[in-house]
């Protein structure tokens, strides 16, 4: 906390002793207030009225049971969660995660970053995230229903188009949103398209959604290389994860002239040096429901894959690495590995996947890092314009909202880039989105008075 404003160091303090145990949300909280001494200096009246420790304090936290019958007639209990972390925007905004590392601590990370990046995007929304540590991976289609049945049945108390709208995350796709879009009408009697995102187009989803959160984070990186007189053209670039994110990326990142040649999932990742066939990938991953690992075997000669703990994806050589898996997944050691081979950009596709100490050591080598609440920011964006088409009764074509997205995209990088450079550290793109989050997300408390 050296050099931190004394309020602020006081506030991370409380804190983390009233958040004992939860170890990404005090790195998120670390991350945001972190950055805030140059504009408590600038602005005193930010401390007043306990502003920052509301901002830090969910305004609602809902844990509970979910039971549900596997194939067998076993009865399965998991815990369900949604923290509704921040109204001041308009209705809380932020996806459901099905993973079994998903616990109380977790969902607060993710759920105050959300809240931040989703002021970035200048629209009406507020932050929130949820989830629960059921593991869809091996389940039936049949098991996963109940499972989302019974999850919905507690959780649709709690939701509506304007007090709180879930999405998707990890382990929630569009088969998931539709069990539970389906289970949400059943108990309300009601069509209330804009409460999910992430739908079907055949009942209110958007076009383009689906590939928002890849493209955002390309169309992110690709600004930052253009403030530079540069491009992703012909660059060498490694992707990690294979789910929606790091498809999309792969896929836009290639359109944009770049060559990806790696890619992961939880057991490993593989490398092909003539460019990922995507098609192979979404029929692994999208089709197959399978592990990256099958990529060699149908791909045959050029690959090759490299088991979890026998190496890292951070091990090959890139220009421009994107993260695009999970928490924390790129370590100190990594970054510094990524720098000695050459990397020149790392733009965040997942949420803080960056750990702290890489963070400092893509900054002090002078990468350029686009962090996760801005460079991701794409899927939440488009879900905002997927509830402005429900609201509207409305569906705009793919090249409509994909020229939206971009635009969403590019205003967020300039807010950041600008934020940066006012507040005297240009090229900081982690305090800038700091900063910028922070100050809409404050006026708006501020208006509002003590609530």
């Amino acid at each position: 906390m050296k050099g931190m404003d004394v309020k602020l160091a006081s506030v991370i303090s409380e804190v983390l002793s009233r958040n004992a145990g939860e170890g990404e949300f005090h790195q998120a909280v670390h991350e945001v207030l972190g950055s805030l001494t140059r504009v408590i200096a600038k602005n005193p009246n930010y401390a007043d009225d306990a502003l920052i420790e509301r901002i830090c304090e969910p305004e609602r936290q809902i844990i509970f049971r979910v039971p549900w019958i596997d194939d067998k007639g076993q009865v399965q209990i998991n815990r369900g969660f949604r923290v509704q972390f921040n109204s001041a925007l308009g209705p809380y905004k932020g996806g459901l995660r099905f993973h079994p590392s998903v616990n109380l601590g977790i969902i607060k990370f993710l759920g105050f970053e959300q809240t931040f990046k989703n002021a970035l995007t200048g629209m009406p929304i507020g932050g929130g995230k949820g989830g629960s540590d059921f593991n869809p991976r091996g389940r039936s289609n049949n098991e996963i229903m109940r499972f989302c049945q019974s999850f919905m049945t507690e959780l649709h108390r709690h939701l509506g188009e304007h007090t709180d709208v879930p999405a998707g995350d990890i382990g929630v796709g569009g088969r998931e949103i539709g069990y539970m879009f389906g289970q949400y009408k059943r108990l309300t009697n009601r069509y209330e398209a804009g409460v999910l995102t992430g739908k079907g187009l055949v009942y209110g989803g958007s076009r383009a959604r689906t590939e928002a959160t890849g493209y955002g984070a390309t169309y992110f990186v690709e600004r930052m290389l253009a403030s530079r007189g540069s491009a992703i053209e012909g660059r060498r670039t490694v992707v990690s994860g294979s789910g929606n994110v790091a498809i999309y990326t792969i896929e836009k990142i290639t359109q944009c002239g770049g060559i990806v040649v790696a890619c992961s999932d939880s057991n490993g990742y593989v490398v092909d040096e003539s460019g990922i066939d995507l098609d192979l990938v979404k029929e692994i991953k999208e089709v197959r429901r399978a592990r990256i690992a099958e990529y060699v075997t149908l791909k045959g000669k050029g690959a090759y894959y490299v088991e979890q703990g026998q190496g890292s994806i951070w091990d090959v050589p890139c220009e421009i690495a994107m993260p695009s898996a999970t928490q924390n997944e790129v370590t100190g050691k990594d970054a510094q590995t990524l720098v000695a081979n050459g990397v020149k950009v790392v733009g965040e596709g997942a949420n803080m996947p960056s750990t702290p100490e890489a963070v400092r050591v893509f900054q002090e080598a002078g990468v350029l890092f686009a962090p996760g609440k801005a460079a991701n920011a794409g899927g939440v964006a488009t879900s905002a314009l997927e509830m402005q088409q429900n609201a509207s009764r409305d569906s705009w074509t793919f090249e409509q909202t994909e020229a939206r997205l971009a635009k969403i995209m590019h205003g967020i990088h300039d807010l950041c880039a600008e934020t940066a450079e006012e507040y005297g550290a240009p090229g900081d793109y982690v305090l800038g989105a700091n900063i910028a989050g922070f100050v809409r997300v404050a006026e708006a408390m501020r208006a509002l008075g003590v609530i």
